[in-house]
């Protein structure tokens, strides 16, 4: 680990804490939220949802230097998302979900707002649709009888 590098909690620990109604620590929720705010790092994720790749093949299809996408990595790495395994100069990164999970259970406590939103919609949807369903229904009547009934 990296000096200064905080240990990253593993998903056990962080569903342990979510079960005793602990918030996660503000400092994880930074990295995670830092690392997710660039799109190449996003898509080197998203590669390694797959599986295992080495730096070469995580830097294959972006137009950058094979240092930027380490950079990358690096940040990805102490937001502890990715896990980084050397071999001499090889090195293997691999994705690791927990603080994804945690960030997503941050989120989750403020789904009961735009559930509301959704229930306030579909309310209005259902309102505005019945006038309509009346003036469909009296213009079958008319075209069936010639005129209005």
């Amino acid at each position: 680990m990296a000096s200064g590098a905080q240990p990253m909690a593993s998903g056990a620990q962080i569903v342990a804490l979510f079960d005793a109604g602990a918030d996660p620590d503000e400092a994880l929720l930074d990295r995670v939220f830092f690392a997710l705010s660039d799109p190449v790092r996003r898509a080197i994720l998203q590669r390694l949802g797959d599986e295992a790749l080495l730096v070469s093949e995580l830097a294959a299809p972006f137009d950058i230097s094979l240092q930027a996408v380490s950079r990358h990595i690096q940040v990805l790495v102490r937001a502890g998302l990715v896990q980084q395994q050397r071999t001499g100069r090889i090195s293997r990164c691999s994705l690791l979900a927990g603080p994804i999970f945690a960030v997503a259970v941050w989120i989750n406590r403020y789904s009961k707002y735009w559930q509301e939103q959704f229930e306030m919609l579909a309310a209005m949807l259902e309102e505005g649709s019945e006038p309509r369903r009346r003036k469909r229904r009296a213009a079958r009547r008319r075209t069936k009888t010639g005129r209005k009934v």
